[in-house]
């Protein structure tokens, strides 16, 4: 069942169809979960969104040429809140290599511990008992998506009820959601564990569940409390990112990854690469395998935009499956930069560095491009939400809305 075709065009045409229920609607009804081919009540851009096809400007122009901003506040916060999450972890990255650090000891436990093995497995497959976390289990790998209040309900029952380590959680939904996104994954299983918002924790109720699925469900044996994770506090805040001085006259090539693929911020330069490249980062989410529907919409989001962009982009190289074969191929074209949109923290910035790591002893400069919106968007991200929703208001006239 696959619900999202990797192109730019279907993203729009899904907004499209949206953008009139994007208003009152939204706001009282976009907790219900109907099932995996009755989620009318959410845009499920969120693949799109994630991959860049469609823009956040785009997203909130197209609603806000239907509906007021009072009207349409709902969803708007709900498209600042993947702004926020971004921009919280791009400041404080050291809370994804605690993640993938905590990720390790868990998978190690289960190599060690046959019960939790199982447990784990059972989660994964959809074998627990527990009604609709099972559905969601199996919905998760069918579909690739799920309504953000079933991932919060299935979080909830992982951490809260299964009692799981939250990192085999986390990484469940990275293997599998086509809008996978470290930031907004991460720091969401934190929250419902107390992590994020410490000692604040989200316990999944079965009256709550029963309610918001319309009697779909009725899950039994569910916890009664959610007690918070340790926590090992906050990392210090760091600097937000900027593009670094380049020279587009330059020998130029360009590196397309699935991370963003707007590149439009790439090209307000006048620079005209000789050559470009590919390259998948969607298989670095995980030490585990991601599932081949994640891998195929992200390599059908790349081809989508190449298409687009065509002989703009200079002699196609094809797609490179390592940063080593890329220093290869930015050393075998003499390219003086390889530029790229920026990779946000998590794969795609790990692939970054190691690639920058190889191109610097070259001569070569990776040139990572950050777009307008996270310039104006991520250096608020400082505290919580409600600090951050203050400046949407800003936002929305700085872009023109």
């Amino acid at each position: 069942m696959n619900r999202f075709f990797p192109s730019r065009n279907k993203g729009l045409e899904r907004l499209k169809g949206f953008a009139p229920h994007a208003g009152r609607d939204y706001a009282r009804l976009r907790n219900y979960d109907l099932g995996p081919e009755s989620h009318v009540h959410v845009s499920q851009l969120s693949p799109y969104l994630r991959h860049r096809l469609v823009t956040e400007k785009e997203v909130l122009q197209t609603v806000l040429n239907r509906h007021s901003r009072a009207a349409a506040e709902k969803f708007i916060h709900e498209v600042f809140w993947r702004s926020y999450w971004k921009g919280w972890l791009e400041l404080r990255p050291g809370v994804w290599g605690q993640y993938r650090a905590g990720l390790a000891r868990a998978l190690d436990r289960t190599k060690a511990e046959s019960g939790l093995r199982q447990r784990w497995d059972d989660a994964c497959n959809g074998e627990t008992g527990i009604d609709a976390f099972d559905h969601w289990a199996k919905e998760l790998r069918e579909t690739g998506y799920l309504h953000n209040h079933a991932r919060m309900w299935f979080a909830s029952i992982w951490i809260h009820t299964l009692n799981l380590p939250w990192e085999l959680g986390a990484d469940l939904f990275l293997r599998h959601l086509l809008d996978g996104d470290p930031a907004s994954n991460t720091l969401g299983w934190r929250w419902v564990g107390g992590l994020q918002t410490i000692g604040k924790t989200y316990l999944a109720r079965p009256d709550n569940i029963h309610k918001f699925t319309e009697n779909r469900f009725n899950p039994k044996g569910l916890a009664r409390d959610a007690h918070p994770l340790s926590s090992q506090g906050h990392p210090p805040r760091g600097e937000p990112p900027q593009t670094p001085p380049w020279n587009p006259a330059e020998r130029v090539g360009v590196l397309i990854h699935d991370d963003d693929l707007n590149l439009n911020p790439l090209f307000e330069s006048d620079v005209y690469p000789l050559t470009f490249t590919r390259l998948v980062t969607c298989d670095a989410r995980s030490p585990l395998a991601v599932s081949e529907d994640v891998r195929r919409f992200a390599k059908g989001a790349m081809e989508d935009t190449v298409a687009r962009w065509g002989a703009r982009l200079g002699t196609d190289a094809g797609e490179h499956e390592t940063p080593e074969a890329i220093a290869a191929w930015a050393k075998t074209n003499q390219l003086d930069q390889v530029v790229t949109p920026y990779g946000s923290t998590g794969p795609a910035r790990d692939v970054l560095d190691d690639l920058d790591s190889r191109l610097t002893p070259q001569g070569i400069s990776l040139i990572r491009v950050i777009n307008p919106y996270d310039s104006m968007t991520w250096p608020n991200a400082t505290h919580g939400f409600f600090r951050f929703k203050d400046h949407i208001g800003e936002f929305l006239d700085d872009l023109g809305l």
